[in-house]
């Protein structure tokens, strides 16, 4: 069973469009930060062509928002195998907690038979 963490917001319309203007932005600036770091690098490569610092930026833009991409998806994989992780530690100490309680009440359940039978035979 999967609870919702309290700091989850409830999945809604406006929350999703949220998300998604968030992550536009982000994707945004940081292709913008690409762009600026490809343009000094190019500043410092003055023996460049026009045309040559164009196809640098292009190519280091691609590459770097390649790159993130794939760190990305690497982090949201590695997210859900800790999550999935946790989950079944959970549910494993859950049982345990369990088990134990059980163990616990049966103890005291028997004791408390043992001690009224016991009050009984000396009250007769």
């Amino acid at each position: 069973m999967r609870r919702k963490a309290p700091t989850e917001a409830p999945q809604t319309p406006g929350n999703a469009l949220v998300r998604e203007t968030e992550g536009y932005l982000r994707a945004r600036s940081h292709h913008e930060q690409a762009v600026r770091e490809a343009e000094e690098l190019c500043a410092r490569l003055s023996w460049l062509t026009t045309t040559q610092a164009q196809d640098l930026t292009e190519h280091y833009v691609r590459q770097r928002v390649d790159l993130t991409r794939r760190m990305l998806r690497r982090t949201v994989q590695r997210a859900a195998e800790i999550q999935r992780e946790y989950e079944a530690r959970y549910a494993t100490l859950r049982r345990s907690l369990l088990r134990r309680h059980a163990a616990c009440a049966c103890v005291v359940l028997a004791c408390a038979t043992g001690a009224s039978a016991l009050a009984g035979c000396l009250l007769r």
